[in-house]
């Protein structure tokens, strides 16, 4: 009867029988519980500058060891270092794209 009513706007069989299961064990929202994992985040200027911090203390450290002291998933450290801080790995280490004098001293 929902198909005839609502076409493919409809729940589907299984999804509806989750929801059942869901509330008959003591569910009372339709709101998707925490899950465990990394927070969702976004280049804030927070993130950019604990990152930049941590690279210019040791431009050897590798992504992943950037993320847990960061505490910001891989990707989004990538993305930190490459487009907002526009640096690239050079023998394992993070500089700067173009380096000028300053740079070299």
């Amino acid at each position: 009867m929902l198909m005839q009513v609502h076409r493919d706007h409809a729940m589907k069989k299984t999804a509806v029988y989750k929801w059942v299961t869901c509330f008959s064990e003591g569910r009372e929202s339709v709101i998707d519980k925490k899950r465990s994992g990394w927070p969702a985040m976004s280049s804030t200027e927070e993130n950019i500058a604990n990152i930049h911090q941590i690279v210019h203390e040791n431009s050897q450290l590798t992504v992943r060891s950037i993320s847990e002291k960061a505490n910001i998933n891989t990707g989004k450290v990538k993305k930190i270092l490459t487009e907002d801080l526009d640096t690239r790995n050079v023998h394992a280490k993070m500089v700067l794209k173009e380096l000028t004098k300053e740079h070299c001293l």
